[in-house]
């Protein structure tokens, strides 16, 4: 693959394990799941974006077309990372299915959005239910937040602590997705740190 060609000093990893990932929003979470990358880090985080065409099908359809074009490693994961708060069970259940085809897929969703999953880097979200509340929980944490603007570097030393909070909402975890306010972002963040962290 021309794509990923590294150079390997004696005793570190051969390249750098992909993260390809197809989010639903286009400003906020692509500039979240970039600050997991660096030069001097084992992960490249591959964003598939797609402007305004955040369905959860059209999400789907982004990856399946790279995933076909570009192949994936066994080492390497593929996520989908949507929310709930405007998409029906049926496109929820689609993604769910793709995401239990192979070891290395995986689905991360947030319920009611994704900014939830940011809010759990400040506090426990609790009594959080639609996505207005979300949105003002976290205006209190970081006023002037916009999602065209988000500084990620609010959350890096926070994401520790964003993971236990979304655990510990997702007890018993969930097969699936989140049906009330909570998160499994978190699984793939797990991911993305151990592969930093190792």
């Amino acid at each position: 693959m021309a794509r990923r060609k590294y150079t390997r000093p004696l005793g570190e990893r051969r390249y750098k394990k992909l993260f390809v990932l197809a989010t639903e929003g286009a400003e906020t979470e692509p500039r979240y799941f970039k600050m997991f990358e660096a030069d001097d880090k084992v992960i490249h985080v591959q964003l598939l974006k797609g402007g305004h065409k955040s369905s959860p099908p059209q999400v789907l359809k982004r990856m399946d077309a790279y995933l076909r074009k570009e192949g994936l490693r066994p080492d390497d994961e593929a996520w989908l990372v949507v929310d709930t708060d405007q998409w029906t069970e049926d496109q929820l259940q689609q993604l769910y299915q793709w995401s239990q085809a192979k070891e290395n897929y995986g689905l991360a969703v947030s319920n009611p959005r994704f900014e939830f999953w940011l809010l759990l880097h400040f506090e426990d979200g609790n009594g959080v239910g639609t996505s207005r509340e979300c949105v003002a929980r976290l205006l209190r944490q970081l006023p002037g937040y916009e999602k065209r603007n988000v500084d990620v570097k609010q959350f890096t030393d926070r994401v520790a602590e964003a993971i236990e909070r979304a655990r510990r909402r997702d007890t018993p975890p969930c097969a699936d997705w989140p049906r009330t306010t909570g998160t499994t972002v978190y699984r793939l963040v797990q991911n993305l740190t151990a592969m930093i962290d190792a």
